[in-house]
């Protein structure tokens, strides 16, 4: 999980070095960079491209690539740790979404671990003044599209292999990604080849060894070490961008990632 989250923060710290280029243009790479590595396993392996709910996979693509979008082009308006963390509020809206589609229940208690992450989001919003109201905006959005991803993928359950569905999601984002880069295309010079280039690679590595770590461990003691992206994040934000924390942007992402720590445990305890 801790090769993991690294992969996922040096992504987000590529993004936001190349924050002169499109949102889309940068899904584009993103995406193809993946490619690379579902396509070989699938062909590899002998498995199936089509899988077998194509409807639920193009709709588990189609909302995936918005919420990255989203946080891409959000990543243009705030400091790349904020971002990450604000992020991370997906889960709440996962839990929301399943109350009314999957009819699922939510204890008292975890209702108070979200309003911690969302008092979190107050404070980040409140009180940190370099913290853009349309940046927040993308970002919240793109944790609501995130949110929803988390209740297709349990609707497509164990039906399909996981990289088919990641194949799904990344041929889908690599043509909205051409399409949407077309008319804002900037060419890359020099090492922002290989930049753009890496994308992909850091992505999918994030992937790889986040899906080894649930497979080795419980959920309660991996889930919250995913967390840890958004100290290496802020810690690239800072030695790599300059960008300078507050006291209230760091007590509002505390309280963000501890709020969605504590009902990660309380769940998992309920389980045992």
């Amino acid at each position: 999980m801790l090769i993991s989250t690294l992969a996922f923060a040096c992504m987000n710290t590529t993004v936001k070095y190349l924050s002169n280029f499109s949102a889309f243009q940068i899904v584009l790479f993103r995406s193809v960079g993946s490619l690379f590595f579902t396509f070989g396993f699938l062909l590899k392996n002998k498995i199936s491209l089509a899988g077998n709910n194509k409807k639920l996979l193009i709709l588990r693509g189609v909302v995936g690539v918005t919420s990255m979008s989203l946080f891409f082009m959000a990543t243009k308006y705030l400091p790349i740790g904020s971002a990450v963390s604000l992020r991370y509020l997906a889960p709440i809206f996962a839990a929301i979404f399943a109350v009314f589609l999957l009819k699922e229940k939510i204890k008292l208690i975890q209702w108070f671990f979200f309003a911690l992450a969302f008092a979190g989001v107050l404070v980040l919003k409140g009180f940190d003044k370099e913290v853009s109201g349309y940046g927040l905006l993308l970002i919240f959005i793109s944790a609501i599209f995130s949110g929803f991803v988390y209740i297709i993928l349990s609707k497509i359950g164990k039906s399909e292999h996981p990289v088919v569905v990641v194949n799904y999601f990344m041929i889908i984002s690599t043509l909205v990604g051409l399409f949407g880069s077309i008319n804002n295309w900037v060419m890359p010079i020099g090492k922002e080849w290989l930049l753009l280039g890496i994308l992909g690679v850091f992505g999918y590595f994030g992937q790889v060894y986040m899906t080894k770590a649930f497979q080795m461990a419980s959920t309660s003691q991996v889930a919250p070490l995913k967390y840890i992206e958004v100290v290496f994040t802020l810690l690239f934000g800072t030695f790599i961008f300059g960008e300078v924390y507050t006291f209230w942007s760091l007590l509002g992402i505390a309280l963000i990632v501890g709020g969605l720590i504590l009902n990660i445990r309380y769940k998992e305890k309920n389980k045992a």
